[in-house]
């Protein structure tokens, strides 16, 4: 997991990081739905996408804008 700068914000850190690599395995299962053309699969993980980077963009937006940019350049995003 990322460290984050200010040892207060790491469990929003972890959190924000868990949820983008639910976003992440989702989309990777929607692109491979979309390679299949099997488009129920392909609305399953797109609401699924949605879902989980919402609740990605919920945690940080409670997060200072130094722990988000980390996040963002980190090999999660």
């Amino acid at each position: 997991m990322l460290t984050s700068i200010n040892k207060k914000h790491q469990s929003k850190v972890n959190r924000a990081i868990n949820w983008l690599v639910k976003h992440n395995e989702a989309n990777t299962l929607r692109d491979h739905a979309d390679g299949d053309g099997d488009e129920k699969a392909i609305k399953k993980y797109d609401r699924i996408c949605e879902s989980t980077f919402d609740k990605y963009l919920e945690i940080v937006s409670e997060l200072p804008s130094r722990e988000v940019k980390r996040i963002e350049s980190s090999k999660y995003y």
